[in-house]
C-alpha cells in the first residue's frame, strides 16, 4: 500500500491518511476484506505518530469503512447505510457548493467536475493499465 502525506499541508495527517484509504477503496486498490497494516507499521512506514494513524483508524471506523478487529486489526469493511452514508455526503457536497456559488463558478461547470472526479474512481484500473 502506497501512502503518502504531506506534511506542509494544513490538513491533518490523520485525515490525509483516512482520505487516501478511502481512494485506495474507492479505486480497487484496497478490497473489502483486506487487512491494513497494523498502526505501529504503518506509523512506521509513513513516519508518523502512532496517535495519528491510530486516530485515522478511529475516523474510518466511525464512517464505516473498517471494523477493528482484536486478531486482524484493521480490517475494510463497507457499513451499507446508503441512507445515512447520502445524508453524509449531501452535508460534504454542501460545502463544497457553497464555495462554487461564492467563487462564481457555474452549474455545468460543477457538473462537469463531478464526472471527471467520479470517472478517476470509477475507471482506475482502466487508467491503471
Amino acid at each position: 500500500m502506497v501512502l503518502r502525506v504531506d506534511f506542509n499541508s494544513d490538513e491533518a495527517l490523520y485525515m490525509q491518511l483516512r482520505n487516501q484509504i478511502i481512494f485506495g477503496i474507492a479505486t480497487g486498490r484496497i478490497r473489502e476484506g483486506d487487512s491494513l497494516p497494523s498502526v505501529r507499521q504503518l506509523a512506521e512506514y509513513v513516519s508518523i505518530n502512532m496517535h495519528t494513524v491510530n486516530k485515522a483508524y478511529s475516523v474510518l471506523r466511525e464512517e464505516g469503512f473498517v471494523k477493528l478487529d482484536r486478531r486482524r486489526g484493521a480490517v475494510v469493511a463497507l457499513e451499507a447505510d446508503r441512507k445515512r452514508v447520502m445524508e453524509e455526503m449531501k452535508e460534504e457536497i454542501a460545502v463544497a457548493m457553497a464555495k462554487a456559488v461564492c467563487r462564481g463558478i457555474e452549474r455545468e461547470e460543477v457538473h462537469r467536475l463531478v464526472d471527471e472526479v467520479y470517472d478517476v474512481f470509477t475507471n482506475w484500473e482502466d487508467s491503471a493499465e
